[in-house]
């Protein structure tokens, strides 16, 4: 949007449009679609979340990284409710562009890891695009209305989704995580209210004959009383922030894990979460002067997510719950990340979001895989799996250093990030506070290496026993796809960063600027 306030929809636009639409579009035909059509479903649902990929790597090899991080790409805007300020308007910076690209893959494998899913497959994949589409339509949202709306638009499907398809108490998880997110989504809600009826524009900043507005590029431009943002930053952070999983209001996340089918874990934990994290940071761009005073008391709470999640994690004996806890506390330490206030730190935290994306919806489809064969989660009755799936216990091995942090892969890079922007401390000072929550999160990735080489000495080594299991189904090419996709993008962004970072760093200054420390 240019500085006149001017409505457009160009090329470039459309490129965002398409990515949240296709799955939109494909929803429906889906729906319409007889019900022993189901290959064509399949099919359909396969050309959506493959065009989106497609669209998302094409749009992440065009954005001009040369033309000043402060600017917003594939921009378009289209009035929607004009007299309350709501519009249609998408675009992305490096880390929406990031996390777009997350999102298109990960969905794209979750249709391929739910191919032979045989119960109501047109009503799953039709659902399961609308939630790919409500998290697409997240991260390329520049009106805070249009984005609570496709935030909203992500949770339907997920109750759906898991009290249907679901296991384990699935109708108790799917309304648990479903009331979570609401009430945190609602709080949220009245404090983008209170900032949408506080905030006090520059004479200019407005179209002509505007009072009020939801743009968020508008509102960053505003002035908001400090006292405004005193009492609405935590509300706005932490509402969006229960998606993330942040303590003490996580509970709902491994359960939502472990009730899932594969596909909806492998989006819940590889993207969802993330969503949560990718809104929370609206609270940074609108209140900055209260985010650099309440920040460093929200990262104590996210370092109990960092050590209390691995050390829950390290008692399970459910092979699902060990990754469910496993995200909160790796989810932990993106927040942890976002609250080093720091350019280091901002850079690890988007990493992480998008290393850990990638590792944990590799952790689930391999688990899976085990369950839809072995019909047990138990990681006492598994052992030996390496031998039937070699593939999949290579993946599960690369996705395991991932969450260690080893180097060489991608985990590495971003938690190397992460303690050093910790350890840098936030630019405004408090220099022995932040070393010290450092040392107390160090112990949440070794906990991770702890329960990491249980599972895989427990579930994948071991006496191989082919006589106990009677549905040893061979993995099919989507499987071995994933798989394989996952585990070279864990180990390629390890190696080479650079590919991830000189895109991330291009969101990360904007911010860092807003809140005065650039």
């Amino acid at each position: 949007m240019g500085t006149d306030g001017d409505y457009f929809m160009d090329f470039n636009s459309l490129l965002l449009t398409l990515i949240v639409f296709a799955p939109v579009t494909a929803a429906v035909i889906i729906f319409l679609t007889p019900k022993d059509k189901t290959l064509f479903v399949r099919i359909i649902a396969a050309t959506a979340t493959g065009l989106t990929l497609i669209l998302s790597i094409v749009a992440f090899v065009l954005y001009d990284r040369a033309a000043g991080a402060a600017q917003y790409q594939f921009q378009g805007i289209a009035p929607w409710v004009p007299s309350l300020g709501i519009s249609y308007h998408v675009g992305v910076d490096g880390i929406g562009l990031t996390m777009v690209l997350l999102t298109g893959i990960v969905g794209f494998m979750g249709v391929l890891i739910s191919w032979n899913i045989k119960d109501r497959p047109r009503e799953f994949f039709a659902f399961f695009m609308l939630l790919v589409a409500g998290v697409f339509g997240v991260f390329v949202s520049l009106d805070l209305f249009l984005l609570i709306f496709f935030y909203e638009l992500s949770i339907f499907p997920m109750y759906i989704l898991i009290a249907t398809w679901g296991s384990t108490r699935k109708e108790y998880a799917a309304m648990k995580l479903t009331l979570y997110l609401l009430i945190g989504s609602i709080i949220a809600l009245v404090g983008v209210l209170a900032v949408y009826f506080s905030a006090q524009f520059p004479a200019g900043v407005l179209p002509e004959g505007a009072t009020r507005t939801f743009d968020l590029l508008l509102l960053q431009q505003s002035n908001i009383p400090i006292e405004v943002q005193r009492i609405w930053f935590l509300p706005i952070f932490i509402g969006f922030g229960v998606l993330a999983g942040i303590w003490p209001f996580h509970n709902w996340s491994p359960d939502g894990h472990v009730a899932a089918p594969t596909a909806v874990s492998m989006i819940h934990a590889g993207v969802l979460m993330k969503l949560g994290a990718f809104a929370a940071i609206i609270a940074m761009r609108l209140l900055p002067d209260a985010a650099r005073e309440q920040m460093p008391w929200v990262i104590l709470l996210v370092t109990v997510n960092v050590v209390y999640g691995a050390a829950i994690a390290m008692v399970q004996k459910d092979f699902k719950y060990v990754i469910g806890f496993s995200s909160v506390s790796h989810m932990g330490l993106v927040t942890m990340g976002f609250a080093t206030m720091n350019q280091v730190g901002l850079n690890g935290a988007v990493l992480q979001m998008w290393s850990h994306g990638i590792m944990t919806a590799c952790f689930f489809a391999v688990v899976g895989l085990i369950y839809d064969r072995a019909h047990t989660r138990q990681i006492n009755e598994l052992s030996g799996w390496a031998r039937y799936f070699p593939l999949a216990t290579v993946a599960f091995i690369i996705g395991g250093l991932v969450s260690m942090g080893m180097p060489g892969l991608s985990g590495f890079v971003a938690e190397f990030q992460i303690f050093m922007g910790l350890w840098q401390g936030p630019f405004f000072g408090q220099i022995w506070y932040y070393p010290i929550i450092a040392i107390l999160a160090i112990w949440g990735v070794i906990l991770t290496a702890a329960y990491v080489l249980r599972i895989v000495q427990q579930v994948f080594f071991g006496e191989w026993d082919p006589h106990k299991w009677h549905d040893l189904r061979p993995s099919n090419f989507g499987d071995k796809l994933a798989l394989i996709t996952f585990s070279v993008l864990m180990i390629v962004v390890g190696l080479a960063p650079a590919l991830l970072l000189g895109t991330i760093e291009l969101g990360t200054k904007p911010l860092l600027a807003l809140l005065g420390g650039g």
